[in-house]
């Protein structure tokens, strides 16, 4: 069994966390490697799987990334997760779709490409705060926070943006800064740890590499079936997925699904690596 554990450019060799996953698979007798995911010499067919892990750039390659993902497809080689779950969770315009199942997210206007973007005429009138971002992104990138007061140099700020990108605008919520992200981490469907991230003062992104502070935390079981709903709105098999929100007055409010790339903090949790990888050996025999 040969197994490509995706990365990119940035990350040859996989994050540090990453690639302890190597030496635990060959306990299995499954062949890993970091494979990054843009390299024009592999031979994809020498795989048996291919595992996102640390495609990091994507969205900065968007069309490149989009082009791959189809040349992955055709060739019929299996993926964890899969191809047709990567191309869903790469457009943030999925949150709609959850919205539609039941699921609580935070309060979002969907924004399509337009070449005449007035944030005016979309900021619901009792927002005193929103964020803006492209629906294909991760991390902060193109990302703001404004005052409602700020629409007008917010729309010319994004106008050429929003012509070839679709954004979603969002209310918000201070509890961010005080309470912070909640990540639930789930493998093979079922829930393994979660992880509570705060922003450093006067900031609202939570990501490390702008200060964010992260600790182990233990939901109550409501709070984990809330986030286990959210997984299973998915029908396809899933490796992992991490449910990214915000809990307020004992109700999830949903930021995202992460299913392609995300942070699975094996650092905080103890086993979650034996976890994460006895899910792997379960989904591919």
């Amino acid at each position: 069994m040969k197994i490509a554990i995706l990365t990119c450019e940035k990350l040859p060799e996989l994050t540090p966390a990453d690639q302890q996953l190597i030496p635990e698979l060959a306990k299995y007798n499954i062949t890993a490697k970091a494979v990054i995911w843009n390299d024009k010499t592999i031979n994809w067919t020498d795989f048996d799987y291919l595992i996102f892990r640390n495609t990091w750039d994507y969205f900065e390659k968007e069309t490149e990334f989009k082009i791959w993902l189809d040349q992955i497809e055709k060739l019929g080689i299996k993926t964890l997760n899969p191809i047709e779950v990567i191309k869903q969770n790469i457009h943030k315009f999925y949150l709609r779709e959850m919205e539609q199942q039941g699921i609580s997210i935070l309060p979002t206007v969907f924004i399509d490409k337009t070449d005449n973007l007035n944030l005016a005429e979309l900021i619901p009138p009792h927002w005193k705060k929103a964020v803006i971002k492209p629906a294909f992104s991760a991390g902060s990138y193109l990302t703001e926070v404004f005052e409602a007061s700020e629409t007008q140099e917010i729309s010319e700020k994004y106008k050429n943006i929003a012509a070839e990108k679709e954004l979603l605008l969002q209310e918000f919520m201070p509890e961010i800064q005080t309470l912070g992200e909640t990540s639930f981490i789930f493998f093979n469907k079922k829930f393994s740890h979660s992880v509570n991230k705060k922003p450093v003062d006067g900031d609202f992104r939570v990501q490390s590499l702008f200060g964010g502070k992260y600790n182990l935390v233990q939901p109550n079981s409501e709070m984990i079936e809330k986030a286990q709903k959210v997984v299973n709105t998915f029908q396809e098999k899933l490796l992992y997925a991490r449910v990214d929100g915000i809990l307020i007055e004992n109700e999830l409010y949903l930021m995202e699904i992460e299913c392609i790339e995300p942070d699975l903090y094996f650092n905080l949790s103890e086993n979650s690596l034996e976890r994460f990888v006895a899910a792997i050996v379960e989904l591919i025999r």
